[in-house]
């Protein structure tokens, strides 16, 4: 800056009252997270209930099912009248299903950032999937969130619930304190899933065949090599001690901590709105005409 002498050590003043900025800024974030887990406790019984409705617990009221549509989308008493024998019809025709099946597969399915991670042998699995909970840390301990995903009995895997835990920091980089955004995830850890034999997905068989130096005879083996899966979800790459990570893994685990966030900030408060597709629209909304995002988190990947 071509900064005379006092002046650039006048600075490094301006700098250690930044320094001493983003400690307080710290803990803001810490009491935040605090609020977060505060405000979590009154959402609860509301994601119970929608839990209930989705699995079919609990069959809601007819005035619990009263929606006023917009003035837009009102329909004539024509279009009623018919809307009603159409729906008529369909009822004599099969019995109408219980609860609301394939929920969080709709979800899933309706997101690009987890339709994306979605193969075609997860979709049965995911039918079985009835609740997302997001539950944070104890008061006192160190600032983390764990996502977990209950499913009822099922043929793939004998666990009721698979957690996936996020460890987050709130405090400035000693070495480069300027550069804290607020928390950040440092690491995660998946589960162990206990899977019925023969229907382990992220897994997959394959025959090679081996020719002998000697004898020039030709045999096939079989290898059991990793398969795309979401359910790889559930083992994310382990973060050394040191930090260190190869880039291949660290690509994997800054998107794993794009998921993790969007799962627990987006995913679950909304579901039903990303289940209409209604979220969906918000979300472009967040976008300008360049592309890029508008005012919305980025998620970042710091090495401990």
């Amino acid at each position: 800056l071509g900064l005379l002498k006092p002046n650039k050590i006048r600075v490094n003043a301006l700098k250690n009252l930044q320094v001493k900025c983003a400690h307080i800024e710290a803990k803001f974030y810490e009491e935040v997270h605090e609020l977060e887990r505060k405000y979590a406790a009154l959402y609860q019984p509301l994601f119970d209930k929608r839990s209930d409705i989705v699995k079919a617990a609990y069959e809601p009221t007819d005035e619990e099912c009263e929606w006023k549509a917009d003035e837009e989308e009102e329909l004539t008493e024509e279009m009623k009248e018919k809307a009603k024998l159409e729906e008529e019809k369909k009822d004599e025709e099969k019995e109408d299903p219980k609860g609301i099946p394939e929920f969080w597969l709709t979800v899933f399915k309706n997101v690009d950032l987890l339709s994306d991670m979605l193969q075609e042998h997860d979709e049965p699995i995911l039918k079985h999937l009835q609740d997302i909970k997001v539950k944070f840390s104890d008061p006192g301990q160190p600032m983390s969130f764990t996502l977990e995903f209950h499913f009822e009995p099922n043929e793939f895997f004998t666990n009721a619930m698979l957690t996936k835990t996020y460890k987050m920091r709130s405090e400035p980089d000693e070495n480069d304190p300027f550069s804290f955004d607020g928390p950040e995830i440092m690491c995660c850890t998946g589960c162990t899933i206990d899977w019925t034999k023969g229907k382990n997905v992220t897994l997959k068989t394959i025959k090679k065949k081996q020719k002998h130096k000697g004898r020039g005879t030709v045999r096939t083996v079989t290898k059991t090599v990793p398969n795309d899966s979401f359910f790889n979800f559930f083992t994310p790459p382990e973060v050394p001690e040191n930090g260190e990570l190869d880039e291949d893994s660290e690509a994997v685990l800054a998107a794993d901590f794009e998921i993790g966030h969007f799962i627990r900030e987006r995913i679950v408060p909304r579901a039903v709105l990303y289940f209409t597709g209604e979220a969906i629209e918000d979300d472009d909304d967040d976008y300008d005409e360049e592309g890029e995002e508008a005012d919305d988190e980025v998620t970042s990947f710091s090495h401990s």
